[in-house]
C-alpha cells in the first residue's frame, strides 16, 4: 500500500516537472524569438554598439568581482 502511494506521488511529480520542463523551453523559444525581433528592428549596426555595450558591462562586472575576491 505505501509503495503504490510512493509510486503515484513520484508518477504525479514526474508529470509536474515535465510540465514545467515545457513551460521552460516555451519561455526560451519566446525570449529568442523577440531577441531576433528586435534584432531586426533596430538593425545590424545598433545591434553590434548594444552587443558592445553589453560585453562592456559584463567585463566590468567579472573585473569588480575579481577586486572583491581579493
Amino acid at each position: 500500500m505505501a509503495q503504490n502511494k510512493l509510486k503515484l506521488k513520484v508518477e504525479a511529480l514526474t508529470r509536474v516537472v515535465q510540465e514545467l520542463i515545457k513551460e521552460i523551453q516555451a519561455n526560451a523559444s519566446l525570449a529568442q524569438g523577440t531577441l531576433t525581433a528586435f534584432q531586426l528592428h533596430i538593425g545590424e549596426k545598433e545591434w553590434s554598439k548594444v552587443i558592445k555595450q553589453l560585453q562592456d558591462r559584463e567585463q566590468d562586472q567579472t573585473e569588480k568581482e575579481k577586486k572583491l575576491e581579493i
